[in-house]
């Protein structure tokens, strides 16, 4: 019996509620995409996760997720969630089968450089900042059609779509806003892009639901899975 045998546990309860919130707004459950955030937590939680079904693994170091997958390898797919420093790019492409937070033109272009030096394509999404907060990396919403599109320019980064991080309030209607405005960008970008342009990351632990209403196919979530975690 392992010591995380609760996860299996809280999978299945947290994929109920995303069934029920997606049948609310009409929305097909099976086309929301889980990434289970696993940050703090070692090897062994990811494998009794991945075990129970989620295979998108959602890590916000580059450092943190080197450790683990060098015993964990390919069991999943690896999303580096976490706001990147040009420094790390190196390892990030080496690493993460996609990169959530790209949240610079700048950012990008350095990881577009480092994939084109290993042939790589690598898939990526533009973090927007959608609540206007100061303490929040990404775009700004009147920013992100116009990045977007330099983005989709180059060679070997694969535009995905968009994420955001709702505002850190208790506010429902403030939370709801910031999920509207990046779903309304989706929706413009995506017609100046191709089909592969359809993620649209929205929603954690204490808003997914509310993310999913909103138009959300792809939820992070950490805390709800894996239980409360021991900080940095």
């Amino acid at each position: 019996m392992s010591e995380f045998d609760y996860i299996g546990r809280n999978l299945t309860a947290l994929r109920e509620t995303m069934t029920r919130a997606a049948l609310r707004s009409g929305r097909v459950p099976d086309d929301i995409t889980l990434v289970a955030v696993s940050k703090t937590y070692p090897a062994d939680a990811i494998r009794v996760a991945v075990d129970a079904g989620a295979d998108n693994i959602g890590e916000s170091r580059v450092q943190e997720a080197e450790a683990k997958l060098a015993g964990l390898g390919t069991i999943a797919r690896w999303h580096l969630i976490g706001h990147l420093q040009t420094n790390k790019v190196k390892k990030a492409v080496a690493l993460f089968d996609m990169i959530q937070a790209v949240d610079s033109l700048h950012l990008a272009e350095a990881i577009d450089r480092r994939a084109s030096e290993t042939g790589q394509k690598i898939d990526c999404l533009l973090e927007v900042n959608s609540s206007g907060e100061e303490q929040k990396f990404g775009v700004g919403p009147d920013e992100a059609e116009d990045i977007s599109g330099n983005i989709l320019e180059l060679k070997n980064i694969q535009l995905r779509g968009l994420m955001t991080v709702g505002p850190f309030s208790d506010d429902e209607k403030g939370i709801r806003e910031a999920f509207q405005t990046t779903r309304n960008l989706f929706e413009k970008i995506k017609t100046h892009a191709d089909d592969s342009f359809a993620v649209l990351s929205m929603g954690m632990s204490a808003d997914f639901e509310w993310a999913i209403e909103e138009g959300s196919n792809m939820i992070r979530v950490g805390t709800a899975i894996f239980g409360r975690r021991n900080m940095y």
